[in-house]
């Protein structure tokens, strides 16, 4: 009797609407399954299209070209004689459901709707979709004409099955189902079923994996079970990076597990495990006859066995170890790969970056280095995809990497814009860490755009504006660091379209960002400087993550130049230098420090906080620092800053999403853009707190 399984899921670097790319990703994965045995494969979630189609699942162009892409995928040999489950958008009975199409031999066995829909974060599931709600109910689904042909099959089940072979059952839950408080798995695996699948599009964030993994364990630890899960991977088209991590558990292990970063577009994990495994531990921890009081859920049975009659000599996969990567291990990887697959896809030949010797422009910087450090070694790998790509990107067809600084000189270009308000000591770290990273660096002098911007300025009033230094109003002072900061930006994209034009070399670079989180949060910024870019990598990570990051890099990659970078104050050099030297600091200017933001902005978006919410929470964690009148003072200043610089998010340059308390107002963090900046009811809840305190 058979009872070992052999089962593949995988991570596919899927992209929005890229039908023809999608398809033969798809085809590779069915393809590395049976070449390891496997008699089942799952694929991500609605892989057919890519997830991250948003508001292009509303044309009916999208429905008929996965339907399309499924046709292919049936007729192809190479889906013969396995399992194959699918995901795309399908409209039944005129509403649209995000579905798993489950096939075999020609046949489509069920179409399973998503049940629990993602609708957080930066999910926007009920805008597209609806969620199927009728637990173990099943129907017919009249197919399109196109899959009748090929299949013969007029109708099929639609809904809430599972899937019953010779000698297992099956049955899925789709990517937010695992995270739901109800999840199907809990009900499947008291009504018998032994294997779970979970085709997801689990983005990336900081510090997420241990609770994806967690929960997995979790899900066959409490009732026992086959658990697999399979993600996207990659940059589909938005600000997501989708982080792989596809696995295979059992009984509370996990047994087998792909790379959370990585550049194979296709990677497969497969695991043999022995069904009696699962009998035996649920036989003695389980008793679904007393427990177990719902309708029963309806078997679609299959003429067909996952496992072979003789396999008393398969070994079977035993559990392994799962290592986590450090924050600064992901800030390495995470946004290196996002880059990357941003570059290949765009067309363009490279970056540019204006460097300042700053935390945040370095850390950008390093993450390009580490972007061609995964790129060599991807190569050495023997990815002939890498390579074709990079071949590609910087038009020769014979080049081939051996060395990241040599890479990075082809792809990266950092260019240092000095004002008279710039010290050498900004400018001599920007040289050294570009020296050390291998990038083509350049010496920009900003001061004659500067006056001339100035000149015209002063031609049509007759006045000349003077810093606060000088004895300028403040008003005068904060145009005069806007203007230096905005010609930056024009200047930079003047630089990223001609510089290659101008060494005879076709192309144009992507002018890359590196504003953080905490400065977008609090509008520490210059509307249209060069916080504006065409994407930013470290958007979505705070500046305290950002400097132990550098620390990591100083210690992973060498690159000695970024201690001073990190011992040097953060500054802007916007206003005028005092002997040479720099007075300006962020901080200062900020009136808190960057510790004290990364608080406030998980406060605010985490915890859901108010001003008075967030003044009753400080007050006991910062009891140690600070009086309650003078958490009340940061509290309004901070409210007071964010409220009056909100209306830069409408504007700010696309970034990775990294932390759960990014401001960003695409769609993660929806606020209002004009606000009553006094706060006047909030801040008077406030003082009378503190009034009775004190």
């Amino acid at each position: 009797m058979g009872r070992k399984v052999t089962l593949a899921t995988c991570s596919l670097n899927q992209w929005a609407l890229d039908f023809e790319g999608n398809l033969t990703r798809i085809l590779k994965s069915i393809e590395i399954a049976k070449q390891r045995g496997a008699k089942y494969r799952l694929g991500p979630e609605l892989e057919i299209c890519g997830y991250g189609c948003a508001d292009h699942f509303y044309e009916s162009d999208t429905l008929l070209h996965c339907f399309q892409v499924l046709k292919s995928l049936m007729e192809s040999p190479l889906t013969q004689d396995i399992i194959c489950d699918v995901g795309m958008p399908v409209m039944h009975h005129n509403v649209r459901y995000n579905c798993r199409v489950i096939f075999l031999n020609k046949k489509i066995l069920l179409i399973r709707p998503k049940m629990l829909l993602a609708n957080y974060g930066n999910n926007r599931e009920f805008r597209w979709f609806s969620p199927w709600s009728r637990p173990r109910y099943v129907e017919e689904y009249f197919l399109p004409r196109m899959i009748q042909d090929l299949t013969g099959q007029t109708t099929v089940p639609f809904g809430d099955g599972v899937l019953s072979t010779k000698d297992t059952c099956l049955g899925s839950e789709i990517c937010a189902e695992l995270w739901n408080p109800r999840s199907p798995h809990v009900d499947m695996g008291l009504d018998g079923i032994e294997i779970f699948t979970n085709s997801s599009a689990s983005y990336h964030e900081l510090r997420k994996a241990d609770h994806r993994v967690n929960l997995i364990k979790s899900a066959t630890t409490k009732s026992g079970g086959i658990y697999l899960f399979a993600n996207q991977k990659g940059c589909d088209g938005d600000r997501l990076y989708y982080d792989g991590c596809a696995m295979i558990a059992i009984n509370g292990d996990i047994v087998a597990r792909g790379a959370q970063f990585s550049l194979e577009d296709v990677e497969v994990v497969t695991a043999t495990l022995d069904l009696e495994d699962v009998r035996s531990y649920r036989g003695e921890r389980c008793h679904p006859h007393m427990e177990y009081e719902h309708k029963p859920y309806t078997r679609i049975k299959t003429d067909f066995s996952l496992s072979d009659c003789d396999d008393r000599c398969l070994p079977t996969h035993q559990p392994v170890e799962w290592i986590f990567h450090t924050p600064e291990e992901e800030i390495s990887l995470g946004p290196a790969c996002w880059l990357w697959d941003y570059l290949r896809r765009s067309g363009q030949a490279g970056f540019l970056l204006p460097l300042s010797g700053g935390v945040d422009s370095s850390s950008t910087a390093c993450i390009v280095y580490s972007m061609c450090v995964q790129i060599c070694q991807a190569i050495k790998d023997g990815n002939s995809q890498v390579l074709e790509d990079v071949q590609r990107v910087v038009n020769d067809s014979s080049y081939r990497p051996e060395d990241p600084r040599e890479l990075c000189g082809h792809l990266f270009t950092t260019c240092y814009m000095a004002s008279e308000n710039s010290s050498e000591d900004t400018c001599n770290r920007a040289k050294d860490l570009a020296a050390q990273i291998g990038s083509n660096h350049l010496n920009i002098n900003i001061d004659m755009a500067v006056k001339g911007m100035l000149g015209i300025f002063s031609m049509v009033t007759g006045k000349w504006p003077q810093f606060r230094a000088n004895g300028g109003s403040a008003r005068e002072n904060l145009a005069l660091q806007n203007v230096q900061a905005r010609i930056r930006m024009i200047l930079a994209y003047l630089f990223a379209q001609l510089c290659l034009w101008a060494q005879g070399k076709p192309g144009g670079l992507l002018v890359l960002g590196s504003a953080n989180v905490d400065e977008s949060l609090t509008g520490y910024f210059t509307k249209y400087d060069c916080s504006s870019a065409d994407i930013n990598p470290i958007g979505g990570v705070s500046k305290m993550d950002l400097k132990c990051f550098l620390q990591y890099c100083v210690k992973s990659f060498q690159l000695t130049a970024l201690i001073g970078i990190l011992d040097a104050p953060p500054t802007a050099e916007l206003e005028p230098l005092t002997d040479g030297k720099v007075v300006q600091t962020d901080e200062a200017d900020m009136g808190m420090t960057y510790s004290e933001l990364s608080v406030i902005g998980r406060l605010r978006k985490i915890s859901k906080c108010g001003p008075y919410s967030m003044f009753c929470k400080l007050i006991h964690s910062w009891k140690e620092t600070f009086s309650p009148s003078q958490v009340a003072t940061k509290v309004k200043h901070f409210f007071r800053m964010y409220s009056i610089n909100r209306h830069k998010m409408t504007t700010v340059t696309p970034s990775y999403h990294a932390e759960n308390y990014s401001p960003d107002d695409n769609r993660f963090d929806l606020r209002p853009f004009l606000y009553n900046t006094q706060w006047a009811w909030q801040f008077r809840c406030i003082d009378n707190e503190v009034a009775m305190m004190e």
